[in-house]
Formats: C-alpha cells, structure tokens, sequence
C-alpha cells in the first residue's frame, strides 16, 4: 500500500467523484476504479457503496479515510525533516480561514512566510470561522484562523493574534427594522435577528439580548434567520432583514459597510481573541513549527 494509493483515496473520499479524482492524478476512471478494488482487496472490506453517478463511503471507508489522512501527514512530515537537514524547506501547508481573514490577516503571515521559505506550497480552503477547529480536529487542515472558543479543544493549541471587537448592527436603509428602533422604548422581542448558526460571536449575542430585556430569560429573540458565516450576516442586515452581531473586522472590510450602522449599547460586548489554531502533537512538525515562527510571539 503506497503512499500514492492513499493519497488518491483521501482526495476520493473527500470530493466523492471518481472523474475529478482520475483528472487531479491524470489517470483514466477505468484506473482508479482498479485502484480502489485493489486497496478494498488489500483492507478486505468494501469502502465505497458507488454506482454510475454517485459515490459515497461506507463505515470502513470512512476508518480507512482517517488512516490515510494520518499516514499522508506522517509522510509529509518526514519529507519536511529531511529537506529541513538538506537546509531547505518544501511541501504542502493546509490552511483554513473565513473570506474576511483570507485578506484581512492571511497575506501578512503569507508574506513572511514565503520571504523564509519560498518553496512551500500553501493550499486555502475558506468557509464559516466557527468551524475552524472542527477542521482541524478532523485533520482536513493543518492549520486555521479560528476565534478563541469559550473553552478550548484540549487536543488544540491557539497562537493568538489579535483582539477583535464586536458590533450589534442595524441596516441604515428606510425599513421595517429601521422604523421599530426608532420606537422608544424599543421591542426588542419584536425586532427580527439575523444569527450565525453557531460559534463564539452567537454565544456573545444571546449574553447581550439577556441584558437588553433586563435579564428576563423567558424574553427570546425574534429569529429572522440563522446563516453560516459573519459576512453573509451583514450583507442581510444591510439588505434590512434584522439587526445582528459581527466582528468589527468582517464590518470594516464589508463591501456593503455603508449600508449598515452599528447600534450604541450601554452594555459593552467583550472582544475575542483571534489566531492560529492546530492539533497539539503536530506542533512540533517543521513545516507548522516554520509557519508559526513566522508570526512572531504571541500577542
């Protein structure tokens, strides 16, 4: 079982389409499909339940996708201590961040690192912040930009880099959302919210309401909306679906930020801590260990 067996599986099991699986390694389907008995042979199990058009993995398929993501790391790791002797660095560093981080604080840590080791090769993925270390966990990564939950996966380091601040935010267009904050006092029960679906921003909403409505727990917010991701939140909240909590720096790099305001509270929100967020026994790897010297110390 090479390592290039495992590699091709891992992209299989993870795109689930056995034509864009044979292009990335430029082989035919006929191919991989004979790959694929082959490793089932080697595993004695079924990996994929597949027909003509669809794929998808079986209970051992997905033991198996585990343990190849494992020994692909494991290789590349070695790879890295080698070059890293030879006096040169190389190889494939995953990343994974929200859009607002890939330009706000990515290209920073981009340029430092490259101007030390122009031959690492940086793979992106962008999706919701809040399931940053859910990615990581799942070693789909190697590392992510992540907001510093509420408690910290213990299998989890963070390199802090930044305190972000947090907004609750109102559209600034004439509405029916703009029309009942204008009403003294304000229905806070009665104004529609637009909500991330999870994550350490959601939690500092909910603390917020609470002492809006003078701690009433019976109160509960008027849910317009639950969406994954901040920057999909504010564009609703400019569109004047509701009001809605963001960090300050998905609001600043918004291109629909003029047509939002931020509302005034006499209840400060408290700000979270942004960084770096990997798995604890891979810390020491040359490759994430040269990727967070290149941040400097921690904030």
């Amino acid at each position: 079982m090479d390592i290039k067996s495992l590699q091709v599986f891992a992209h299989l099991a993870e795109h689930l389409h056995f034509s864009q699986t044979a292009s990335t390694f430029h082989m035919s389907p006929s191919t991989l499909s004979r790959l694929v008995q082959r490793l089932e042979t080697e595993v004695d199990s079924q990996l994929l339940y597949r027909d003509n058009r669809t794929a998808s993995l079986t209970p051992a398929g997905d033991v198996f996708h585990q343990y190849c993501k494992e020994q692909i790391l494991e290789w590349q790791s070695l790879q890295a201590r080698i070059q890293q002797q030879q006096g040169q660095l190389r190889g494939k560093l995953s990343l994974y961040c929200s859009v607002t981080a890939a330009y706000s604080h990515l290209p920073a840590m981009l340029d430092n690192l490259r101007e030390k080791y122009p031959k690492v090769e940086i793979s992106l993925e962008t999706g919701n912040a809040a399931d940053a270390f859910q990615k990581v966990q799942n070693k789909d990564v190697d590392l992510a930009i992540a907001a510093h939950e509420d408690s910290l996966p213990d299998s989890c380091f963070f390199h802090p880099l930044a305190s972000i601040p947090v907004a609750i935010i109102a559209p600034t267009i004439n509405c029916h959302v703009s029309t009942l904050l204008e009403q003294r006092p304000i229905d806070w029960q009665g104004l529609p919210v637009i909500l991330a679906d999870h994550g350490p921003v959601r939690s500092r909403f909910d603390s917020w309401f609470r002492q809006q409505t003078g701690g009433d727990l019976t109160i509960k917010p008027n849910i317009y909306a639950r969406v994954s991701g901040h920057e999909a939140l504010v564009s609703m909240v400019a569109l004047g679906c509701g009001i809605g909590i963001a960090p300050q720096v998905v609001i600043d790099n918004s291109p629909v930020k003029d047509r939002i305001r931020t509302l005034p509270s006499a209840h400060p929100i408290s700000e979270f801590s942004l960084g770096v967020c990997g798995l604890n026994n891979r810390i020491n790897q040359p490759l994430l260990k040269a990727f967070l010297e290149c941040l400097g110390p921690k904030s």
